[in-house]
């Protein structure tokens, strides 16, 4: 007679049994944060329903940059925001978007985005305790062209027992207690951290839901990859020359590949996979840098922090920085610790030689 072994230990589960499992026990975003042991029960189900709708506005926002060219949604709608740019008929779909599903989640209080001239309190009974800044459409320059884009969003709490006013938006970056952002590319993303660490998702068109597929995205200490408009450097200070001739190999150390794409959040979230460092300075022609600080370089900055990074305006911490207008500029550099580091140092040694 045959002996056969049997191993309690050893289990062997059916191919079909393990695809069903991986089809059907899918971590989404709603899911995640409902399961989050680091917030409260309260804050669970408050985050849980603001996302909800940012993860609407994500969608319709989404839907519309992949049918734009179906739907002749292409080229500029015929007016400026303020900041004197053009303003791009997919910049108003998506902003419309954003201010809609804010606005009705009963969980906001003021949002404030950059199509917006001011700030805008919510009132009556849609009123909630959040604070939302945001950027609906990031890349607009890229958009006829094809090319990832994206949204970028910024989460503050309202103080308890305050009354809610425009100026509770400027807020320091430190203040913030979720933030992230959406790619729209080959696939679209969500990029989030409320505070303990940093996920990405993946929308699943099939399912409707975006799909947890990124978890607990760390940044490389040490990157080799620069990113920075090259275009410009002619009227860049020495602190930043002096750096980029670092990356470049020319101080002897190994050069770094030259990466830019012209979209933030597109350039930020290859630098969150890949390492290295994203850079807008200030320059000649804008002493404050280009990039807004609410709903830009802050929510990017704590989700780079977030993920083991650094961000910086070059002599502080970027989380760090108190704004005192909505559509307040400042210069950003931000990435893998180390080379932001390198590039703290080039600032320190020129103004200590001044």
């Amino acid at each position: 007679h045959e002996t056969r072994t049997h191993h309690p230990s050893t289990t062997h589960h059916p191919p079909h049994l393990i695809m069903t499992s991986s089809l059907t026990n899918v971590v989404t975003l709603t899911r995640h944060i409902l399961e989050h042991d680091k917030h409260t029960e309260q804050e669970r189900r408050n985050l849980t329903i603001l996302f909800s709708q940012i993860q609407l506005a994500c969608k319709v926002t989404s839907n519309a940059v992949r049918r734009a060219g179906i739907e002749k949604n292409f080229g500029y709608a015929g007016y400026t925001n303020v900041q004197g740019e053009e303003v791009k008929k997919l910049d108003m779909v998506a902003n419309s978007a954003f201010c809609t599903a804010l606005s009705k989640s009963k969980q906001v209080c003021v949002m404030a985005s950059e199509e917006e001239d001011e700030a805008i309190v919510v009132e009556g009974d849609d009123q909630g305790q959040y604070i939302v800044c945001f950027d609906p459409l990031d890349g607009s320059s890229n958009i006829d062209a094809n090319v990832s884009i994206g949204s970028i969003f910024a989460v503050f709490k309202l103080e308890p027992g305050k009354t809610p006013s425009q100026a509770d938006c400027l807020r320091r970056g430190s203040d913030m207690v979720a933030a992230g952002y959406a790619l729209y590319g080959s696939s679209t993303m969500l990029v989030v951290s409320t505070g303990h660490g940093v996920q990405g998702f993946t929308l699943d068109n099939s399912l409707g839901e975006f799909v947890l597929t990124h978890a607990n995205i760390t940044i490389p200490k040490r990157g080799k990859i620069y990113s920075i408009n090259e275009g410009n450097s002619h009227k860049w200070d020495a602190a930043v020359t002096s750096y980029v001739d670092l990356v470049k190999g020319k101080t002897g150390r190994k050069a770094y590949s030259l990466r830019y794409i012209g979209s933030m959040v597109a350039d930020v979230h290859r630098t969150l996979l890949y390492g290295g460092i994203f850079m807008y300075p200030a320059d000649s022609s804008a002493k404050n840098g280009k990039l807004r600080y609410l709903y830009e370089v802050a929510p990017l900055s704590f989700i780079v922090e977030q993920a083991g990074g650094r961000s910086s305006n070059g002599k502080m911490r970027a989380l760090d920085i108190e704004p005192n207008v909505v559509h307040m500029r400042i210069p950003c550099f931000m990435g893998s610790e180390e080379d932001v580091c390198d590039l703290e140092q080039c600032f320190a040694s020129h103004t200590s030689s001044m």
